[in-house]
């Protein structure tokens, strides 16, 4: 059973810091494509960091040099290091992993594997 499990969320200044974790297991395919979705309340779900097996990634327009994605895979790891935070970024961020290279709008239903959430919050 594969679970993913996202830490790292919390409540900072605008313009602060924060690093999101993702520790996954149970898969069985040899490499798993993550990524990290995030949803305001309110608001629809939306991709904001992808990376593929070929150490490729992608971001939502919103924070390209803001945010970096990253993964370890010997700890079996996704990262997604978010700098210069802004009040807009507050929501709840999505850790998910699937078998096939899906992008930042493939839709919610098609991505098997989902997280709990970890709440960020960015105050002005």
């Amino acid at each position: 059973q594969v679970q993913l499990v996202e830490s790292g969320g919390g409540s900072v200044q605008a313009g602060g810091s924060l690093r999101l974790s993702c520790a996954a297991s149970g898969y069985t395919w040899s490499t798993p494509y993550m990524g990290w979705f995030r949803q305001a309340p309110g608001k629809e779900r939306e991709g904001v960091a992808v990376i593929y097996s070929d150490g490729s990634t992608s971001y939502v327009d919103s924070v390209k040099g803001r945010f970096t994605i990253s993964q370890d895979n010997a700890k079996n790891t996704l990262y997604l290091q978010m700098n210069s935070l802004k009040p807009e970024d507050t929501a709840m961020y999505y850790c998910a992993a699937d078998s096939w290279a899906y992008g930042l709008g493939t839709p919610r239903r098609l991505i098997a594997y989902w997280g709990q959430g970890t709440q960020v919050t960015v105050s002005s």
